[in-house]
């Protein structure tokens, strides 16, 4: 998104848009380290498809208030219903393989890994969208890729399961950006936000009840609760952050999870990353601050990839 898409505004104004666009942002990642976080306490007690199923139903109550067919009238038209839901799809089985892989990784182990969502976004963005990535850009996927590789294996020789399943989570998420990329143009971002929560409240419903425990009362439906109220106000102080802001104005402040993700992990889980998973972690977010270097260069009219 650029500049020019926010109306004119003074540069007073525009300065203080930009500083409260960049806190909704920092406060948008902390409540996904909340996510994670409660996810992780609770998933022993009700297992992971549960945990994953009731974190998206807390979600879903939590926005139905302010995102219904009744305030929002045309909330359920799409263009792509198919696209919507195969999003709202990936998104889910995306939280699933992170659930499970909290389960054996630290917590700044996952959200490393994590962060090769937005370079295996700029790798497919050229055979699904036309974007290719010039040779530069490839460059810092590659070395972004090692970053991972270091994460996933703090000096041992064979990569851990789970961080494999961290590694399919980061590439599920990825394909939900390139589709939400795709809807952007086509349905509002509330619509596109209501179908996230409601695909993965009905279409995994049955698989919730077949695997079904209840959570411990009254802590585990407390953690149900901060899933849910997590989700649901990371997801609009996000899209409240990109109305005020361009995205590569906030994109750098989103790898600010990594600093809330580990210090979480030592608070509440004794969890302390070694120096693998400080430099692997460094090496991703290097390689993404990159490719945001080069996007915020890059002129519309160039013919030739940068």
């Amino acid at each position: 998104m650029s500049s020019s898409s926010f109306p004119p505004v003074t540069p007073s104004e525009a300065r203080r848009q930009r500083l409260l666009a960049i806190a909704m942002t920092c406060g948008a990642v902390l409540c996904f380290t909340l996510i994670d976080t409660a996810a992780k306490a609770l998933s022993p007690q009700v297992g992971v498809m549960t945990t994953t199923w009731l974190r998206y139903v807390a979600a879903f109550l939590f926005i139905l208030p302010f995102l219904n067919p009744w305030r929002v009238p045309d909330l359920l038209k799409s263009e792509k219903p198919f696209l919507q839901s195969l999003r709202g799809l990936l998104l889910f089985g995306s939280t699933i393989l992170n659930f499970v892989a909290m389960q054996y990784l630290q917590l700044a182990q996952t959200v490393s890994i994590g962060f090769l969502a937005p370079l295996l976004f700029a790798l497919l963005a050229g055979p699904f969208l036309g974007e290719w990535a010039g040779p530069r850009r490839l460059i810092a996927i590659v070395i972004g890729f090692m970053g991972v590789l270091i994460v996933a294996r703090p000096g041992l020789g064979v990569i851990h399961p789970a961080a494999l399943l961290s590694i399919c989570s980061a590439t599920c998420y990825s394909m939900v950006l390139l589709l939400t990329r795709n809807l952007s143009v086509r349905d509002s971002a509330e619509t596109t936000m209501f179908y996230s929560t409601f695909v993965g409240v009905v279409l995994m419903a049955p698989l919730a009840f077949l695997n079904w425990k209840t959570p411990e009362f009254p802590s585990g439906w407390a953690l149900v609760a901060l899933t849910g109220l997590g989700g649901a106000l990371g997801h609009w102080l996000m899209i409240q952050a990109q109305r005020r802001a361009a995205a590569p104005v906030l994109a750098p402040f989103i790898y600010f999870q990594i600093v809330w993700m580990s210090l979480s992990g030592y608070v509440f889980y004794g969890e302390q990353p070694d120096r693998w998973t400080f430099l692997g972690g460094a090496i991703v977010v290097a390689s993404g601050l990159y490719l945001l270097h080069r996007e915020r260069k890059r002129k519309p009219a160039a013919g030739a990839a940068s």
